[in-house]
């Protein structure tokens, strides 16, 4: 009982017990309402005295003969008794009967209708424990009626902060199963069950002589797929159609869409999926009419299948409904079920433009492939890569055997095979004559005549199409300003040492009798070595590897890198993964990998004040999947110096079937007259190798062109985002001027994750603010996202609101003025003036 009642109570009582004469007041509480306060009351002139059912002739006998004189309230929590068995029937003569009805005192105390009395009377065993009473009173109901009444005593039973039926069915739903869910036993224990069903047929219209949570969520579900097939639904679903699909909508789409519960509801989903049979009878409707369909995930599966069988087809022009198959990939990953099978979209995707870009068609130089090259062929490179990134990422990627088949011969064979072919046809006598940039002039041409102070990142392996990737992912980037990307062609053979050799600043690149390199007479195999060399050229410059220095904090970086006009930064994600046997699959993933890394540390190092950065990389590789035949390898019977599994090097021309002998001159511009030889296509030649499917050395656009992407950004910018919020309460309609909503910050602040100032109200469709303004500030910094979550009240303006209209709750970023937030919901208040009419 509230605080405030029990004064009422001490009140009366205390009134009754005034004057000299000695008074005893009998309280019979026949449903023993106040057996947790009577010892609570603090009576000024009176004592309080138990009366049990047995100790009744005591009683008289102690009021009567042992104490006569002391005020007495005579406390029974049972119901008097009749008056042959109610041994202080006399004794009641000539005292005093006083009456407390809960009900009534609830009514007074809430300013509650008396016509709304015997609604409390019919749920007054609810408010038998102090703290679901003091729950009750919390709530602060503006308006009182039976339903406002029902609605805010489940809400206390599901420890909703918001008195709302929608808070209280998202509560029931998604906190328990659908059988012997704990809330609805409850509302069975308060006698509330029957009002939990009449809300549902009121706000859902849902309605059934034996209702059950199971058979209500098929009738929300049924009736919110019915508004989304665009075909008779099945006979099965009709009797469980409501007629506010609505409410129902708005409903579920808060529910899907909700940060906190969007997990739970994908569960209910599936049990609904399984109760109406949603696949057997969406196979009997044609798959266009439900391309829209969002609430069950079984539509994804379909949609899925159908689009990897047009692809195993080659069918890269089907439509359904009118729709490409790329316009449904980009429509269905966007939906709520299909961003959880966002793989296999992207993977369908990235086949699809490399289904699509099958027909290779030959060059006719060296330049022009080139050309072609670096503008778009590179992309059935990207495609096949992301084809294989997404699907080794799949718990289960068996129905794409046959797609990958595909894949794979179209990219080895129709891509591959013709583009490797096509590369060397022309290399020997064009090779010198592309205008492309050369990897031994890599330092004069790009850091010799720098008059800015610049950082070189090279990555290992770093080929083209993931240079390519690099630069979109930068360009997403505010602090990157100015971008450029040219290709430059690697040395032949296209190997580490090799390519890390020619970027240094040189006069002269040699190789040994043995064929390793020197640079200016120099060994430059470590990083050492490669430090002296840079400052021979430049006094003030660095090199370190990235290992050593991507985690130190920003102010350590400011200080290595500072009055240093040149850092050479070595990077190795790829060459370390695609050069071991056990690990060679896992290079695609590897690509992704160094892409981040890297546009991770361009992000640091432009905080530590650097704002120029030029990445490049050694060498490319190549890689196919499919494990490779005896047909794929070529003999050397003895030929060649070295032997790797993509070059022969060695001091004579090499004449063999489906080789190319190339002078070493052609790359190192050394007079050197031995010879690289190479295949001709994409096959390897029979030697030892830490890898299989993971090849490079030889001469193949994948193997030889390397990015080289200029990087400009603004100095000491720091990367950072603001801390979002989310609104966790499911609530669609608003029933009271005073109102209480549940919001999560979405991410913790970090160093990334910046404090943010948003203020929230609710507006009306004309933007007219219609409630007072919160200015909240989004500053937490726990990990646990229950911590982050913060309940805002908002009092809203006391007059007429219209159904018809639209109205909003609303968040702005303070700095920016930004909308981050529109919710729409129903105001149904029932509006009143000064008078209270």
């Amino acid at each position: 009982m509230s605080e405030l009642n029990l004064k009422q109570i001490i009140d009366k009582l205390n009134m009754e017990f005034t004057g000299e004469v000695r008074k005893l007041v009998f309280w019979y509480d026949a449903n023993a309402e106040f057996s947790e306060d009577i010892d609570n009351l603090e009576l000024i002139n009176a004592k309080i005295l138990h009366l049990e059912s047995d100790n009744q002739f005591y009683t008289k006998y102690f009021l009567e003969c042992v104490d006569t004189t002391t005020n007495y309230l005579i406390y029974a929590p049972f119901a008097k008794p009749a008056v042959r068995e109610n041994h202080l029937a006399d004794t009641i003569k000539y005292s005093k009967e006083f009456f407390a009805d809960r009900a009534s005192l609830l009514t007074l105390d809430l300013g509650i209708d008396e016509r709304y009395k015997p609604v409390l009377q019919h749920y007054i065993k609810f408010f038998g424990e102090k703290k679901r009473t003091q729950a009750f009173y919390d709530l602060e109901l503006e308006t009182f009626n039976r339903n406002t009444i029902e609605i805010a005593l489940m809400s206390v039973l599901c420890k909703c902060k918001t008195p709302s039926y929608e808070e209280v069915l998202r509560i029931v739903l998604t906190n328990a199963g659908f059988e012997e869910n704990p809330y609805l036993d409850d509302f069975k224990r308060f006698d509330l069950l029957d009002a939990f069903w009449r809300h549902a047929s009121d706000v859902f219209g849902y309605h059934d002589e034996k209702p059950t949570l199971e058979k209500m969520a098929m009738t929300m579900f049924a009736t919110y797929a019915a508004k989304e097939i665009e075909a008779d639904i099945p006979a099965a679903w009709k009797p469980f159609i409501s007629f506010k699909s609505g409410n129902i909508i708005a409903f579920l789409d808060n529910l899907m869409n909700s940060y906190i519960y969007g997990e739970r509801f994908d569960e209910i989903s599936d049990m609904v999926s399984s109760s109406l049979k949603v696949a057997q009878e969406f196979a009997k409707l044609p798959l266009e009419s439900y391309v829209a369909c969002d609430i069950f995930s079984c539509v994804d599966e379909q949609l899925i299948h159908w689009m990897t069988e047009r692809l195993e087809l080659e069918d890269v022009s089907a439509k359904l409904g009118g729709q490409s198959i790329l316009e449904l990939i980009q429509f269905r990953s966007k939906t709520h079920f299909g961003r959880k099978r966002i793989l296999e979209y992207h993977a369908l995707e990235n086949a699809w433009h490399l289904v699509s870009g099958s027909r290779y068609e030959s060059s006719h130089s060296l330049r022009e492939l080139v050309k072609q090259y670096t503008g778009s062929l590179y992309q059935m490179d990207q495609w096949y890569r992301l084809f294989y990134l997404y699907l080794d990422q799949m718990e289960d990627a068996n129905g794409f055997e046959q797609l990958k088949e595909l894949v794979e011969n179209i990219y080895t064979n129709d891509y591959l095979a013709k583009i490797s072919a096509n590369w060397n046809e022309y290399f020997v006598p064009e090779c010198n004559d592309m205008s492309m940039l050369d990897q031994s002039d890599f330092y004069r041409r790009k850091i010799s005549g720098n008059s800015d102070q610049v950082v070189v990142i090279i990555s290992d392996a770093f080929r083209y199409e993931v240079g390519m990737s690099l630069l979109e992912n930068l360009k997403a980037e505010n602090k990157c300003k100015e971008m450029t990307m040219q290709p430059m062609l690697s040395t032949l053979p296209s190997i580490t040492e090799y390519g890390m050799a020619a970027l240094l600043p040189h006069k002269e690149l040699e190789l040994t009798k043995d064929y390793e390199v020197l640079v200016d007479g120099q060994k430059t195999d470590t990083l050492q070595k490669r430090q002296t060399l840079l400052q021979s050229y430049k006094e003030h410059s660095k090199c370190f590897q990235y290992d050593a220095i991507w985690n130190l904090p920003v102010q350590e970086l400011k200080t290595m890198f500072a009055w240093q006009d040149v850092v050479y930064i070595y990077h190795n994600q790829i060459d370390a993964r695609g050069d071991k046997l056990n690990t060679e699959n896992e290079v695609f993933k590897s690509c992704e990998e160094a892409v981040s890394e890297i546009t991770k540390l361009i992000q640091r190092l432009t905080s530590a004040n650097k704002s120029h950065f030029i990445v490049t990389a050694d060498h490319g590789f190549l890689y196919k999947r499919n494990k490779l035949t005896e047909s794929d390898k070529i003999g050397t019977s003895g030929s060649g110096t070295v032997t790797a599994r993509r070059y022969l090097l060695s001091g004579d021309e090499i004449s063999m079937e489906g080789v190319v002998s190339i002078p070493v001159n052609q790359t190192f511009h050394n007079g050197d007259e031995r010879f690289v030889t190479c295949p001709v296509g994409v096959e390897v030649f029979k030697a030892s190798s830490y890898g299989m499917n993971y090849v490079h050395g030889g001469c193949s656009p994948q193997e030889m062109i390397v990015p080289v992407l200029d990087v400009k950004t603004e100095r000491g910018y720091k990367e950072t985002t603001n801390a979002q919020i989310a609104l966790v309460s499911l609530t669609t309609k608003i029933t009271n001027l005073i109102t209480s909503l549940d919001f999560v910050q979405t991410e913790a602040v970090s160093d990334v994750v910046k404090e943010t100032v948003y203020r929230i109200y609710f507006v009306g469709e004309n933007g007219e603010k219609i409630s007072n303004e919160h200015l909240y500030t989004a500053d937490k910094k726990e990990t646990e996202t229950v911590k982050r979550m913060f309940r805002l009240r908002f009092s809203f303006k006391n007059r007429k609101y219209s159904k018809a209209q639209k109205y909003y709750l609303v968040a702005y970023e303070d700095s920016s003025n930004l909308e981050v937030m529109r919710h729409e919901v129903m105001m149904d208040i029932a509006f009143a003036d000064d008078f209270g009419f």
